[in-house]
Order: structure tokens, then C-alpha cells, then sequence
């Protein structure tokens, strides 16, 4: 059952409102609600309307990890890394770094 939240945030899709900020604000709310596909189809919403998202790329490469879905998390973790770097993001940058190298690590081993 969406929270109610979620139906305020759905309520503004179709609307001025409806960006990228509030696909990544749904995007995280669905992931809350253990509900990881909407979520991945939020967040990768969100880098389509803004590819310069960095959390919203960081996002989506946590929820496609937690998906198992480790090839797809690292390629959103390195388009978020380019586009923390463009923006001059050092945390998101250094972050995303991090969980892409224990990522890779992990499936290496």
C-alpha cells in the first residue's frame, strides 16, 4: 500500500512540478517502501530528465545493487561519478567511488 506521501508525490506527475526532483523524491520513497522496481523506473526517470543528478544516479545505482543487479549499479555509479565531477561534487563523487570499487569487489572474488 502506497504511503501517503507517495500518492502526493504521484498526484504532481503530468504537472509544472513534474522533474526531476520529484522523480528522484518518488524514487526514494518507493525504495522506503521496499518497492525497488518503481523506484528503479523513478530514479532512472530522473537522470533522463537531468543527467547531471548525481544523487539521483547515486540512488539508482544503490537500488539496482540491491536488486542484484551488480553491472547495471556499477554503470549508474559511473555516470553518476562523471556527472559529480562536472558539477564539481567531490562527496557524491567520492562516494559513488567507493560503493563502485566494494562493488567490484565483491564480484570479483
Amino acid at each position: 500500500m502506497p504511503s501517503s506521501l507517495i500518492e502526493s508525490l504521484e498526484r504532481l506527475r503530468g504537472t509544472p512540478r513534474d522533474g526531476a526532483l520529484l522523480r528522484y523524491s518518488l524514487g526514494l520513497e518507493h525504495l522506503k517502501a521496499g518497492d525497488r522496481g518503481r523506484a528503479i523506473a523513478e530514479l532512472r526517470e530522473a537522470v533522463a530528465r537531468d543527467a547531471r543528478y548525481s544523487a539521483a544516479w547515486k540512488a539508482l545505482g544503490r537500488a539496482l545493487a540491491d536488486d542484484g543487479r551488480p553491472d547495471d549499479a556499477l554503470e549508474a555509479w559511473t555516470h553518476g561519478i562523471e556527472a559529480a565531477r562536472a558539477r564539481g561534487d567531490r562527496q557524491a563523487e567520492k562516494e559513488m567511488t567507493v560503493f563502485a570499487r566494494r562493488l567490484q569487489k565483491q564480484r570479483d572474488a
